[in-house]
């Protein structure tokens, strides 16, 4: 197993649990590739990226049921939407049965008016009504299909944009039709919990231990710093894995969990030029996300997290909310105001995450100008951050963080049981049906699983089924599927 990011991670687990001996390679000294944390100098613990859940990540729930980790997530049925203003907005289920569980909410958010709230009403009934499906999306962008259904401009930048660019860290005119619709779908419509957001309460690093404990309770080897030069093959078949300090070893398989610009250069050169088998590789493109993390010297926030409207920032994470004990954090879950924010808290200080997804404008930017930005727009929904010390922060660019979900870019990612023998891919770039998330890494290692048991005639199962549909959903999902759409 090359690789230890959730892809690799759950590759290995799962392979582990069906009796295979697994050796997990990673360069890093730390397991979970791009959704980790690290140490800072001073002491401090930083996620490289604030990563969320969602209740329609199923996989992504099972991997942590599995290694031991789903109690360290927190989930929150209460969205939270500040405006430029500072306005307050809030969206949360109701008893209606979906797609209409949402309505409610939907009716009273103030950010947009009524014209607004039309035009996405009548998309996401074009959605639901088609079961996920609606006709005429391939190969076509999410704004271009936005545009087809009449939004607003504000619908567009207030609720499809502030959704979606997060969700698939690219923007809407980068992104195929069919990857924004599927998260409205999966997420809002589909199913009651499926917008549920599952935040972890612990530093990432601290979810992962269970996946090196069930590699080696079974026998397994699990090496950090280990990084891989090459990967050989001879007659069509995997031979070994040579080392970056040359030492050579050999396995019955391999799975590939990396990056697919890292795996370009690990695999021979024909497999990825010419008309190569992974040559598509080289058309998918990488989008950048940033992480920007502030300690101030009070606190400056209530609620758990926001959701920015019209700002460059787009999430702020209260990182000292969230790592607070569940009971504790359930008892603050809702904003009380400043008047309710206790004397330990000023005292102790608060630590904030900041995440900016398809953040191509700050990639040349400085440190100081990201921050300096960041604490401009902090001033216009959190005021207690105007008198507030900032004691310090950091700034985190992840500029190939995720593959670009651009329209027809499927047909450039290739299936996990690759035309060598013995030799296997996974990581979310690999064909998946999501786009760049961790429920898709973890589908794809799934996925690799699967391939691998299978071509040694020991074929199990481990792929997840999504949430049910319910409500109209159900009906409508179930009419278009005898329907033949």
């Amino acid at each position: 197993m090359i690789g230890g990011g959730l892809a690799g991670l759950s590759s290995a687990v799962a392979l582990a649990e069906a009796g295979l001996q697994v050796r997990l390679l990673e360069k890093r000294p730390h397991l979970g590739g791009r959704a980790t944390s690290y140490t800072l100098p001073d002491g401090s613990e930083v996620d490289n990226c604030q990563h969320v859940t969602l209740g329609c990540c199923t996989n992504l729930a099972d991997f942590y049921l599995r290694v031991g980790a789903a109690g360290k997530i927190r989930f929150y049925d209460r969205l939270h939407f500040v405006d430029a203003q500072g306005r307050r907005s809030t969206m949360e289920a109701s008893p209606l049965p979906p797609p209409l569980h949402m309505a409610p909410s939907f009716l009273l958010f103030s950010p947009l008016n009524l014209a607004d709230k039309r035009a996405i009403a009548g998309a996401m009934m074009e959605i639901a009504l088609n079961g996920g499906n609606p006709p005429g999306i391939g190969g076509i962008s999410m704004l271009d299909w936005l545009l087809r259904m009449k939004q607003t401009p504000a619908a567009i930048e207030r609720f499809w944009r502030v959704v979606l660019v997060s969700a698939l860290d690219e923007e809407l005119s980068r992104t195929d039709a069919r990857y924004g619709i599927e998260v409205f779908w999966k997420a809002f419509l589909a199913n009651k919990g499926g917008y549920r957001v599952g935040i972890p309460s612990v530093p990432l690093v601290d979810l992962y231990a269970g996946c090196r404990e069930a590699v080696l309770q079974r026998g397994g080897e699990v090496r950090l710093r280990c990084g891989i030069r090459e990967i050989r093959v001879r007659e069509n078949r995997f031979v070994s894995v040579v080392m970056d300090d040359g030492i050579e070893t050999t396995a019955d398989a391999c799975i590939l969990a990396v990056p697919h610009d890292v795996l370009l250069n690990l695999l021979p050169k024909e497999m990825s030029e010419g008309n190569g088998p992974l040559s598509g590789l080289r058309n998918i493109k990488t989008s950048p996300i940033t992480g920007v993390h502030l300690w101030y010297d009070r606190t400056v926030m209530t609620e758990p997290f926001l959701t920015l409207l019209d700002h460059t920032t787009q999430w702020v994470f209260n990182k000292t909310l969230l790592y607070k004990t569940s009971e504790t954090a359930r008892t603050n879950s809702r904003p009380t105001g400043q008047s309710g924010l206790s004397s330990e808290a000023e005292a102790d200080g608060q630590y904030l995450q900041l995440v900016i997804s398809a953040s191509y404008d700050l990639v040349p930017k400085s440190r100081q100008e990201i921050i300096d930005l960041c604490r401009r727009e902090l001033a216009d929904v959190l005021p207690a951050t105007r008198d507030a010390q900032l004691r310090k922060a950091t700034v985190i660019k992840e500029i190939n963080a995720t593959f670009s979900p651009e329209p027809g870019v499927d047909r450039w990612r290739p299936p996990q049981k690759m035309a060598v023998d013995n030799l296997f891919l996974a990581g979310d770039w690999t064909r998946t049906s999501w786009p760049a998330t961790m429920e898709g890494a973890v589908r794809s290692g799934y996925l690799a699983a699967e391939a691998l048991l299978a071509e040694f005639g020991e074929p199990k199962s481990f792929l997840q089924p999504d949430l049910p549909f319910e409500g109209l959903s159900k009906l409508w999902a179930h009419s278009n599927n005898e329907a033949g759409l």
